[in-house]
């Protein structure tokens, strides 16, 4: 079950684009993006408002399947953008999938299979979140973010972590194999498939920080105060393979 309702996760897709439009505020569009390298801070916008727009359109139209998502990554065109205008762009596709979000059923197309239209309302709150990080890194701006927000979005992780696609013919399986997240979460690895839960266990791994931070860290953004003890090597496979999907998406 998710930390956050469907009602709060809708409003924190407005709430968390406000924040990064406060940060863009006569900042440099051409500015590069260390944690996502090739793009300029401008680039980086006009991605997150696409995705806005693209997770609008699946859900606005009920579609079953998948809808081209082209323009979300081909970015070579936004090389001159202009803060004035991305700005209230921006808010206008969040304020509208917020608004296309509320009260919306299923079944819609997902990359995982048809879901309700919860899964966007989730996959939107992170992609703004995680890019919200990522302008602030580029700006030397300070990033912080609810815990509770932060912590469904690290469940959203561990749940994209236990799909075939991260697991099978990698390695990861094997007796005994387990990972833990501040002793709050458990990830296991011992069984036929990975599974996670809330709650304490023995584990290989042992991760431990601010969970926003942890947050931070399974995306592989500078989490400085996010410390690993136990099998490292295990830690290091199980994030390149539950990130799978990011691959897929730059690709």
């Amino acid at each position: 079950m998710s930390l956050l309702s469907y009602d709060r996760m809708r409003a924190e897709i407005a709430g968390q684009t406000e924040l990064l439009r406060s940060l863009i505020k006569n900042a440099d569009m051409k500015t590069p993006v260390p944690t996502c390298p090739g793009w300029s801070l401008g680039q980086l916008l006009r991605h997150v408002g696409e995705v806005h727009r693209w997770m609008e359109t699946v859900v606005a139209t009920r579609s079953v399947d998948p809808v081209s998502d082209e323009r979300i990554n081909d970015l070579d065109a936004y090389t001159d953008e202009v803060a004035s205008e991305l700005d209230p762009w921006l808010g206008e596709g969040a304020e509208r999938l917020a608004q296309t979000l509320q009260g919306a059923e299923g079944p819609v197309w997902t990359p995982q299979g048809l879901d309700t239209p919860a899964f966007w309302a989730r996959r939107a709150l992170f992609e703004t979140v995680l890019h919200r990080a990522d302008a602030a890194f580029a700006l030397g701006a300070g990033f912080e973010v609810d815990d509770e927000v932060a912590a469904e979005g690290l469940e959203e992780w561990l749940g994209f972590s236990c799909v075939p696609e991260a697991y099978e013919g990698h390695g990861l399986l094997g007796p005994g194999r387990a990972l833990s997240f501040n002793g709050e979460w458990l990830v296991d690895l011992g069984g036929d498939a990975p599974a996670w839960r809330r709650g304490q266990g023995d584990a290989s791994v042992a991760v431990r920080g601010p969970v926003s931070e942890l947050l931070l860290f399974v995306y592989r953004r500078p989490a400085p105060q996010v410390e690993i003890s136990g099998d490292s090597a295990l830690l290091e496979r199980w994030l390149e393979r539950s990130g799978f999907w990011l691959e897929e998406e730059d690709g």
